[in-house]
């Protein structure tokens, strides 16, 4: 079974930076997606940036977008987000999540099939 382990959540000051970590095991497909979403108290969980694993390519909600990268590393089965100029909004727990086919990968939840339990993140002013 495919698991996702997250971890490099932590309490920062504002401006400061974070680098999250999500570690895949048991992912035998080739051609898939995976995301980062994060979901505040009360709030909705919302997707904040998506990469294609077979190709690279990543895309960032406007709220992230500018100080936030996704990244992966295939051979290590491991994917990163660095936060930079991190902000009080940024508050929330942090999930990865993966969708085993590289299409019509969304930053709705409802698109990834397999999750982590999430990493908490917490931003002061």
């Amino acid at each position: 079974q495919v698991q996702l382990v997250e971890s490099g959540g932590a309490s920062v000051q504002a401006g400061g930076s974070l680098s999250l970590s999500c570690r895949v095991s048991r992912f035998t497909s080739r051609d898939y997606c995976m995301a980062w979403f994060r979901q505040a108290p009360g709030k909705e969980r919302e997707g904040i940036a998506i990469i294609w694993a077979s190709i690279g390519t990543d895309v960032y909600t406007e709220a992230v977008k500018g100080r936030f990268t996704i990244s992966r590393d295939s051979a290590k089965n491991m994917l990163y987000l660095q936060m930079n100029s991190l902000k009080p909004e940024d508050t929330g727990m942090y999930y990865c999540a993966a969708r085993s086919t590289d299409l019509r990968c969304t930053m709705i939840d409802t698109s990834y099939d397999i999750w982590g339990q999430g990493t908490q993140v917490t931003v002061s002013s």
